[in-house]
């Protein structure tokens, strides 16, 4: 397998099943350091571990002091948003989200503010006001960190453009990951310049997101598994494109040289680009990496960017 470098916008590594707990059942144990050793070996060059909530962030954050490649967001998720009034001081609970932000800047480790936004899909979590008040909120943190946001736009991309363009000059760019929406969404996202489309499992499902994910213009696109969660099925549109696989085993007979059947990992990053080069046509691979990799770069680690456009322009060279 050829190492191409790979950045994962977003994994979910506070998620139970890292620590080997599926429907609150041990199965197996905590394995972070093996997922992140198969994960550097197939290329994966940095890790972003959401958080999703202030405790979340915390952790998130801990995780990522723990190796040189993590880093990790701070805020919260909107189906988490009731958390801001729960404890009877919004103001407070706000406080800390920024004071953790600061901490984790101070330490080089935070790189964004999320993961925040709409979720009309699970309105059963925190009603769709509550949502909307709170996502806007969270626009002061990024203005006051001067971080990027890392947003989340489900079955509410009305709302979620116009909150977007009420506060369009509170931060400096953003994704919006996890990307299933329509052709409508995708063009309604890229109005917004300093706004990228972070694609992943979920986004390659059916033949109609492959449609909409051809659309996607690759300087305006990042990649992502989201892990646990939206792993590339057999079942999927977007399997006919994956080349490369690793040897998988049930989580009932765990064993660290094997992924665990149904649960994504970062290295699985590597498929997610093989789909987007199957379904745009791009035999260039390579190309397409570095492309996506600057664009990671320029949101999220702006301090690297010289590093990131030489390998850009030298790939550029190559395929003359």
């Amino acid at each position: 397998m050829a190492l191409i470098r790979t950045i994962d916008i977003a994994v979910n590594f506070t998620d139970g099943m890292f620590k080997g707990i599926y429907n609150g059942k041990q199965h197996h144990v905590p394995d972070i350091a093996t997922v992140l050793n198969r994960a550097w070996s197939a290329g994966v060059d940095r890790i972003i571990v959401t958080g999703g909530s202030l405790d979340e962030s915390k952790e998130a954050l801990a995780i990522a002091e723990t190796d040189g490649r993590l880093f990790c967001t701070v805020g919260v998720h909107p189906t988490r948003c009731k958390e801001f009034e729960e404890n009877g001081d919004p103001e407070k609970h706000f406080q800390a989200l920024l004071s953790l932000a600061k901490e984790g800047i101070q330490k080089g480790k935070v790189v964004a503010i999320g993961e925040c936004g709409l979720d009309y899909d699970r309105l059963h979590f925190c009603p769709a006001d509550i949502q909307k008040k709170y996502f806007e909120k969270q626009f002061d943190l990024a203005y006051a960190t001067k971080l990027p946001m890392f947003l989340h736009m489900r079955a509410a991309a009305g709302d979620f453009c116009e909150i977007l363009e009420r506060n369009k000059d509170r931060f400096g760019a953003g994704v919006t990951h996890s990307f299933t929406g329509s052709t409508e969404d995708r063009e309604k996202l890229l109005s917004f310049h300093n706004l990228y489309i972070g694609v992943n499992g979920c986004s390659l499902k059916t033949a109609e997101n492959l449609d909409v994910v051809r659309g996607i213009p690759v300087e305006r696109m990042m990649i992502e598994t989201d892990s646990p969660y939206c792993e590339i099925k057999n079942t999927h549109a977007g399997i006919s494109y994956v080349k490369s696989t690793w040897p998988s085993k049930k989580k009932e007979k765990y064993d660290q040289e094997s992924i665990v059947k149904g649960r994504n990992e970062p290295c699985l990053v590597r498929q997610v680009l093989e789909v987007v080069a199957g379904c745009k046509g791009i035999n260039d691979i390579n190309q397409l990496s570095k492309t996506l990799y600057h664009n990671t770069c320029r949101v999220f680690f702006p301090h690297d960017l010289d590093s990131a456009a030489d390998a850009l322009l030298a790939g550029h060279d190559e395929t003359q």
